[in-house]
Order: structure tokens, then sequence, then C-alpha cells
């Protein structure tokens, strides 16, 4: 037996293989791109994605800054109209003392019903706002943080307790408005 491989008659021709094409349509090349329009699309696409992302920080910029002007504004009004209620509430306080002071021949007793109504009056108009008196009684346990210590006395009570009040505390809302003015006992 030879080593020589052995090729059916049929298949044998005296014909080159033909090479393969990378493009079997000649006629169908893909044009040929220049690198320089290639670049100048590229850059004309990303400015147009430049401008439009300028063009919505600017929106956002513009969006933040009226939604912070707008909020001054707001804080501005609230603090300008803040005492709009208390105020409305006051009203009928200085209505009475207006009237009170408008009679001219009242006696006495009249005044003073007329003084003592126009308390309760003020006094309704500052708890309806949570302005709290603070009015310790005689004995109670001193407080530093709503009572305020004039003087310290001898007294038969225990030692740190009320024994006076000279002037009432006010609370706000449970913060101070201003401490009761006090006397205070004298440890023995």
């Amino acid at each position: 037996m030879s080593d020589t491989p052995t090729t059916p008659p049929s298949e044998m021709t005296d014909q080159p293989e033909p090479a393969m094409d990378a493009n079997p349509h000649p006629e169908q090349a893909p044009p040929q791109e220049d690198p320089l329009s290639v670049a100048q699309a590229e850059v004309a696409k990303l400015t147009a994605v430049n401008a439009e992302l300028a063009d919505q920080f600017l929106r956002a910029k513009a969006e933040a800054e009226n939604a912070r002007r707008r909020a001054d504004e707001e804080v501005s009004k609230a603090r300008k109209f803040a005492v709009e209620s208390f105020a409305e509430s006051l009203l009928p306080v200085a209505d009475s003392l207006t009237a009170g002071l408008a009679i001219a021949d009242a006696n006495a007793q009249q005044l003073r019903e007329g003084s003592e109504a126009t308390l309760r009056q003020l006094k309704s108009a500052l708890e309806r706002h949570k302005v709290i008196e603070i009015n310790p009684d005689a004995g109670a346990k001193f407080d530093p943080h709503q009572h305020q210590a004039i003087s310290v006395v001898p007294a038969e009570q225990e030692p740190n307790t009320v024994v006076t009040v000279l002037q009432k505390g006010y609370l706000i809302a449970d913060r101070v408005l201003r401490p009761a003015l006090v006397t205070v006992s004298a440890p023995k």
C-alpha cells in the first residue's frame, strides 16, 4: 500500500480553489466613511447632549431658587402674622377697658366688677394661646426651672419651699416665659 492519499477522479481538477471573499457581492460594498466626518458627527451629537443637560441644569437651578424664595416669603409672613390670632384674642380685653374708662361717674364697686370681668377675659385669652400662670402655693417645693428666688427667709416650713409669691410667672407651651418671683425658706 502506498502512503499517498488517493482522491477520487471526479474531485480532481486543475483549477485553483476560489478564495473566500469577505464580501461575496462586490456591488454592495460598504461605503468608506471618512474619519473626519465620523468625528464631526460624534462632536455634534455630544454638543446636543451637552446643551440639553445645560438646559436641564438651568431649569433645576431656577426651580430650586424659586422654592427657596417661596419658603423665605412664607417664613417672613409667618413671623409677621404670628401674633395675629393672639392679638385678636386681646381685642375684647381692650374694648372692655375702653368701655370701663368711658364711664365718668362709675363708683368703686362698678370699677372693681369691670376690672374683674376684664381680668377674666385677659386670662381666658392667654389660656387659649397656651400662656399658663405659674403661681405656686406656699409650701410648694422650690423649682429653679419655674421659680426665681428673690430671697431666702427663715420659716417653719421645710427648707427650699416657697414661702410667698411676689410675682406670678408664666409658661408658654411648656416653656418658661417668665419665672415666678418667690421667697424661699432657709435651711434650719
